[in-house]
């Protein structure tokens, strides 16, 4: 029985997720606003840079690619201090993700060539993190990879950093070099520390197991490392970067299979490899295991028989059994448990007297001198036609989960058993089958071997087929610029998720309301009923855009019917400037209540007069449709005071 070992500490590092955690935060930030790029792959794996295509981030390899009205996120290998310079100058929005382990070698090379040290950097040189490093100190760096390279090192002074992603041993064995030739040295083990525990627990696995699958990209240099080090202590190691790349007939027969991760490695790749190793696992070197399973299951339903289907007549109905006279010395038992029965039904409501019977031959002597028939063997024929002819058809029949085995459950259609294994149980991932003991699912069978007694179950199949179908009914029903009627079902910080008849479609909260919003609660609920008009639509991606405030009129365009000037309204004040006020007269329409507006004397804190948020009436002194502007007075609605108190605070300003 195979079994499969995941390292500890596999798959995305600190500084890996930090990065995607920004960029992904960034891409919802400017949707629809601001183009944004990654300066080279966020990354080194091209699954997690295409999902960030998809949310719009796309990549550029040097900083003139991008223009002043774009954002550009430095990735987590870090960049020189000349990116930053050209960054500055060229005007663009800088957002970094540089990881702040890498961040720390940039300070200490920075501060060594200020104090005018030398210094050098033990890791690849073609590797973007070393390059980075070396932008520091205006790329004077002496950058050694191998033992080789530091016999060629000068006698001197040099402060040492790391590549993060290089293996410990390696570091010790140049750090070991150099000090033989008596170079006086400033040691940084910079090397981070989840690379160290990464490749100290894949080296302990690939010890202990028969083959070594690593995940990573080809371009991932802590993945390749990872490679190389199994390949040290596990004879069959294989880089993979996707689950097409699993030699599945090359671990067929191995009992122990390890997996590592590099640190760009996304977790559901991971769970994606192992899955369908089980998967093949189950199928195909655990056999046995579901052989035995069936048998046990078989041997409580089958007793030993001859196998020859004989008529008879019924001539006795007991609550136990039914007697069968076959035209022979020897009458026929068929016990209750060879029948089906539904419910609470008897065999008293099924059977009586007289009536004609076919039944199958178990055994020839019962031990009490009958013949031991079985009706429900005879049935399983017709139960085998039907799981056959699924098959051929691809229908789908019902099956009930009976019981948990490993690598899935067993499944009963009739009397016809079945094994599911767990990754087709679901369209999503299923780490335990508990929650399905005893459902009865719609089922694909995908595998048959009637002379075992073998049958293979989808319910994923299933699944995956209807959701089909909804998406198909749906946008087959669907235009750009429909008006449909949906409920929200959830949130998200950039909007929300409304079902328009079995499918998602995005509420982006740039499309809820004509105003500004911080998050779609404000103005939505879970289980609301909401009229979207569909936006865009994208059938490839099984992707529909909503929007929310294009059912009703934008307010500029009816303005002329809901206010004039010198019309008197209501609002909230929502920011305050030093040169005035802006009162939201609805969601998408503010005003501008100018600092000498505000009230009948001179303001020079207008925070002293009114706040953020609260509710003040305002004149309507000017609306200028072409610049979308309104200009409005607090201080027309108030009571001009007296003539005496203007004289007085005239005479009060001019002392």
């Amino acid at each position: 029985m195979a079994e499969i070992k995941l390292a500890e500490n596999s798959g995305f590092c600190f500084g890996v997720k930090r990065a995607i955690e920004i960029t992904q935060e960034t891409a919802e930030k400017y949707r629809g606003d601001k183009q944004v790029f990654t300066c080279g792959p966020l990354i080194h794996n091209k699954i997690v840079t295409d999902d960030l295509l998809d949310k719009g981030v796309k990549i550029i390899q040097k900083p003139e690619e991008a223009s002043e009205e774009d954002v550009v996120i430095i990735r987590s290998h870090g960049e020189g201090k000349d990116f930053y310079e050209k960054s500055g100058k060229m005007g663009f929005k800088l957002i970094d993700a540089t990881c702040p382990f890498v961040k720390k070698i940039h300070n200490l090379v920075k501060h060594a060539y200020n104090d005018q040290k030398k210094i050098i950097i033990i890791g690849d040189y073609t590797h973007p993190e070393v390059k980075g490093i070396n932008g520091w100190c205006e790329n004077s760096a002496f950058i050694i990879n191998s033992v080789q390279e530091a016999e060629k090192v000068d006698n001197g002074e040099y402060l040492v950093v790391a590549q993060t992603t290089i293996q410990k041993n390696h570091f010790e064995e140049i750090i070991s070099k150099l000090k033989e030739k008596q170079c006086g040295l400033y040691i940084n083990n910079t090397i981070c520390n989840a690379t160290n525990t990464r490749q100290e627990s894949c080296k302990k696995l690939a010890q202990e197991v028969d083959a070594m699958i690593i995940i990573g990209d080809k371009q991932s240099s802590n993945s390749q490392k990872l490679y190389d080090l199994s390949k040290k202590y596990c004879e069959k190691a294989y880089f993979i970067e996707n689950i097409e790349d699993l030699p599945l007939k090359d671990i067929e027969l191995c009992n122990k299979i390890g997996v590592a991760a590099g640190a760009s490695t996304p977790e559901r790749l991971i769970k994606e490899v192992i899955a369908n190793m089980s998967e093949f696992i189950t199928e195909d070197n655990e056999q046995n295991l579901m052989h035995d399973l069936m048998d046990e299951i078989e041997k409580s339903l089958r007793l030993p028989r001859g196998g020859e289907i004989v008529d008879g007549t019924v001539i006795q109905v007991t609550d136990r059994e039914v007697v069968v006279n076959l035209g022979c010395k020897k009458d026929g038992i068929i016990p209750k448990d060879e029948l089906t029965l539904e419910g609470e039904q008897k065999l008293t409501d099924l059977f009586k007297e007289g009536d004609e019977i076919q039944a199958k031959v178990l055994k020839t002597d019962d031990g009490d001198g009958n013949i031991l028939l079985s009706k429900k063997k005879l049935e399983v024929n017709e139960h085998w036609d039907e799981i056959n002819s699924a098959l051929e058809d691809k229908s789908f029949v019902n099956a009930k989960v009976i019981k948990e085995v490993k690598g899935g459950v067993i499944a009963a259609y009739k009397e016809v058993y079945g094994f599911i294994p767990l990754s087709q149980l679901s369209d999503k991932f299923v780490d335990k089958a508990e929650e399905f003991i005893g459902k009865t699912l719609p089922v694909r069978v995908t595998r048959v071997d009637q002379k075992k007694g073998k049958a293979v179950f989808s319910h994923k199949a299933y699944l995956s087929e209807e959701r089909q179908k909804k998406i198909d009914e749906v946008w087959g029903s669907l235009s750009e610029g429909d008006v449909v009627e949906g409920t929200v079902m959830r949130f998200t910080d950039y909007g929300a998720f409304v079902d328009i008849g079995g499918i998602d479609g995005l509420l982006h909260i740039s499309e809820i309301s004509w105003g500004k919003l911080k998050h779609p609660q404000e103005v939505l609920s879970i289980g609301q009923k909401v009229e979207v008009k569909v936006l865009s639509m994208n059938n490839e991606k099984g992707k529909i855009s909503l929007g929310l405030k294009q059912t009703k009129p934008e307010p500029w365009s009816i303005i002329d019917d809901k206010y004039q000037i010198g019309q008197v309204i209501t609002g909230k004040i929502v920011q305050i400037k030093e040169y005035g006020a802006f009162v939201e007269l609805e969601p998408g329409l503010d005003g501008l209540v100018h600092i000498s507006e505000i009230a009948h004397k001179r303001v020079t804190n207008i925070a002293d007069e009114i706040s953020v948020g609260q509710e003040v009436s305002a004149k309507i002194l000017e609306i200028d449709k072409d610049r979308k502007r309104i200009s409005l007075s607090i201080k027309e609605t108030l009571e001009a005071p007296e003539t005496d108190e203007v004289e007085e605070l005239t005479e009060e300003d001019a002392e």
